[in-house]
């Protein structure tokens, strides 16, 4: 049947960004709901902020699409033309290859929630704005690299 139950999709927690970025994404959660119905050529997630939580770190994806729509609360988008408030049904698309780095912050009391939609571009790379870090994914394994390529081995 094609209707998901929400209940037995799995929660991620946790980061894939290595010390010291991957504890700041403490307080966010996500479930990979294109994953648990199938679909292998886009992603799509309900990402939930509690209360102080931020999305990622800004960033922006040279070959992936990204669509958001806000769910329930309320967060801020930052991205590098300032900060610009969200609330359910307010979305966002970031145009691949578009060097906008972007995240969402929750700096409300209550929780914020967010749809993620994003095409799955395999290899892809992805830049973080505030921080000299990338990623590069291929065959769904993630290498992550200073800015200049070199191999990411801890902060600077």
């Amino acid at each position: 049947m094609p209707k998901l139950d929400l209940a037995s999709v799995p929660v991620k927690t946790g980061s894939i960004y290595p010390a010291p970025y991957a504890a700041q994404m403490a307080d966010r959660s996500s479930l990979r709901l294109g994953e648990a119905g199938g679909l292998t050529q886009f992603g799509v997630n309900l990402v939930t902020l509690e209360p102080g939580a931020k999305s990622s770190l800004r960033h922006w994806h040279e070959r992936e699409d990204e669509f958001v729509m806000v769910t329930e609360g309320t967060c801020l988008l930052i991205d590098d033309d300032g900060e610009h408030v969200m609330g359910a049904g307010d979305c966002a698309a970031f145009p691949a290859g578009e060097a906008n780095g972007h995240h969402f912050v929750n700096r409300s009391e209550s929780v914020a929630k967010f749809l993620v939609v994003g095409s799955k571009m395999n290899p892809e790379r992805a830049t973080y704005s505030d921080v000299d870090l990338a990623v590069e994914i291929a065959d769904g394994k993630a290498r992550f690299t200073h800015k200049d390529g070199r191999d990411y081995e801890g902060a600077d």
